[in-house]
């Protein structure tokens, strides 16, 4: 058996190494070659590899480092998830991580993957929430003369890749907001409505720290590492660039856009609990005018205004009523009630 079908049986359902594959350098494809077979392959001198991984454990990744001749320190990056978003320099090689993000239940999840580039390799290792790179590998294939010119359109493929899926996340929030737009303008508090606008505001914070320092990443893939990146291909990394623009520019957005719906929700909230306290207060004062009055005629005096007189209950009430009444107008007035 070999190495590569031991890995992916010990991994179960979803193997650690995802794809192996040798190239011409005319951009054809000679085929899947076994883990074991790289040395091999890179014997000849008009080849490069392109591997893609899937969560590796350490030996799969000390076997890649024999094979490419990996940095220790890009090395020990790779074993572990959680590292910023960045890209070395190692001699004649890169080291970029980047992050990810997909839609899972309703809610996004992020990932990483870590490339390993070379003047005859390529190697995606993914961890975390990513979709497989099978598409942004498809589509290289289909351009054999691009990728003719070696490993670093493989790259761009990825990175292009990449990105593009960023773009549907922050469409999907967009049309979130809009149909929570009936809550955010009701009058009433809803905990619910407040609790998924936090939660939005929460994972578009975490997108713009992935997205925000690839634009670094991206600029120098434009500007320097001639000896990696051909001239012919630094347009496209452009292309990779101005969408990494739009994509931070449209999180920049939407993150104003949440703040300013929370602010009108809780305003709105506000505005609705003042009505019902100024109601409540102008009842309160309607309640307070006989209140005060029938207090005094309660009490045990013998001397009171007009208390001998037959008349004198029916003014009472009447007094009553016109001071209520005159009350209530001038808070009707007033639109307090």
């Amino acid at each position: 058996m070999s190495t590569q079908d031991s890995i992916a049986r010990e991994a179960g359902s979803t193997p650690m190494v995802v794809n192996c594959v040798a190239y011409r350098n005319d951009g054809t494809r000679i085929g899947d070659i076994d883990i074991d077979a790289i040395s091999e392959t890179l014997e000849s001198p008009n080849t490069f590899v392109w591997v893609g991984l899937h969560e590796p454990d350490e030996q799969l990744l000390l076997k890649l480092q024999r094979e490419f001749d990996l940095h220790d320190l890009a090395i020990e990056d790779a074993q572990h998830a959680h590292q910023r978003t960045k890209i070395e320099a190692y001699g004649d090689s890169l080291f970029i991580v980047v992050q990810t993000a997909q839609h899972v239940s309703g809610n996004i999840a992020f990932g990483e993957t870590h490339i390993f580039l070379g003047p005859r390799y390529l190697v995606t290792v993914r961890h975390g929430a990513s979709l497989s790179y099978a598409p942004a590998r498809r589509h290289c294939e289909h351009a054999p003369e691009m990728l003719a010119l070696g490993p670093s359109y493989g790259l761009y493929g990825v990175l292009d890749f990449i990105v593009d899926n960023l773009l549907p996340i922050v469409r999907d929030f967009r049309e979130e907001l809009q149909e929570l737009e009936q809550d955010i303008f009701s009058a009433t508090f809803n905990r619910g409505t407040v609790r998924r606008l936090y939660d939005m505001q929460r994972d578009l914070m975490t997108l713009r720290l992935a997205v925000a320092p690839m634009q670094d990443i991206i600029s120098q893939l434009v500007r320097l590492h001639p000896q990696l990146i051909p001239e012919e291909l630094r347009a496209y990394f452009r292309d990779i660039y101005d969408h990494v623009f739009r994509v931070n520019e449209s999180i920049g957005a939407m993150r104003e856009m949440l703040n300013a719906a929370i602010n009108v929700n809780l305003s709105l909230v506000t505005f609705g609990q003042n009505e019902v306290m100024k109601k409540l207060a102008g009842w309160a004062a309607m309640l307070a005018a006989p209140t005060l009055i029938t207090s005094w005629y309660g009490m045990n005096f013998v001397h009171m205004p007009e208390l001998a007189r037959p008349w004198a209950y029916p003014t009472i009430i009447a007094v009553v009523a016109c001071l209520v009444g005159g009350i209530y107008a001038v808070l009707r007035r007033a639109r307090w009630l």
